[in-house]
């Protein structure tokens, strides 16, 4: 069995200080993924000899975006980005190879206010991402993992009505409709969203805004994901979301696998 955990720390140097390396030691993963690390590693002092292989993904710019894998088991390789030069300079993809399967941590880009950001993400990003996924495919199954930055359907936020794309508005960050037609296209390719395969459910979120005590409320948005191949369906124990967890706009969520 596998556990695999992955989080959106909303940078980790704030997050150790917010109770990380408890966090880890409680709820021991045997790969943990982070996405918005905001740090390059000389830059994080983090003691972990648990995690023996470390790898980091850092964007050009400082304090911005990033990614990082921590894993207790040994990979066969690793790789960065998409080996696209446009999407490559902020450090949001990492691939590890291991016998039997890929994993990939991936911090998608957000849409951003007035949506500035929706017409890269819906026109290269999220394509040029499914294709890098489906290529690995091909060749054995893949795993990935990270904060898409997209609610897939109505049941995935707590308020679809007042952020759905209609006539008269082009729809909110995070569930316009070229968003979630880019995650029906992951549906499509044949991936799972394993949290789906267990809970069937409205309610269950993985980010809150700071604001208006949306977490207290629970007034949030599902927009972090474990995915996998449609053939290790099988193979799929159990997966979750951990709300509990704080230290983060974001709570991490698991999967338990037998691979």
């Amino acid at each position: 069995m596998t556990k695999i955990i992955s989080w959106n720390v909303n940078g980790i140097r704030a997050a150790i200080k917010k109770g990380f390396l408890d966090f880890v030691e409680k709820y021991d993963p045997d790969i943990l993924c982070l996405q918005e690390t905001k740090a390059q590693p000389e830059q994080v002092e983090l003691d972990l000899p648990k995690y023996p292989f470390k790898y980091w993904n850092w964007a050009e710019k400082k304090g911005y975006s990033g990614t990082a894998i921590f894993s207790k088991i040994e990979p066969i390789d690793f790789a960065r980005g998409l080996d696209i030069s446009k999407h490559d300079s902020e450090g949001r993809v990492i691939t590890l190879e291991y016998p039997d399967y890929y994993l990939l941590n991936v911090y998608t880009p957000n849409s951003k206010r007035e949506l500035t950001r929706l017409p890269y993400r819906y026109t290269e990003w999220d394509p040029d991402f499914l294709d890098f996924v489906c290529s690995l495919n091909k060749a054995k199954p893949v795993i990935f993992c990270g904060d898409l930055n997209v609610a897939h359907t109505e049941i995935d936020l707590a308020n679809p009505k007042s952020n759905r794309t209609t006539k008269s508005n082009p729809g909110n960050a995070g569930f316009t409709d070229d968003e979630r037609e880019g995650f029906d296209n992951i549906l499509g390719r044949g991936f799972i969203d394993t949290f789906r395969e267990f809970h069937s459910e409205g309610g269950n979120y993985s980010w809150w805004s700071y604001r208006a005590n949306a977490r207290e409320r629970n007034i949030g948005w599902r927009i972090d994901y474990i995915c996998t191949s449609q053939n290790l369906k099988p193979k799929l124990q159990n997966a979750s979301i951990h709300p509990e967890v704080m230290g983060s706009d974001h709570a991490p969520i698991s999967l338990e696998i037998n691979i």
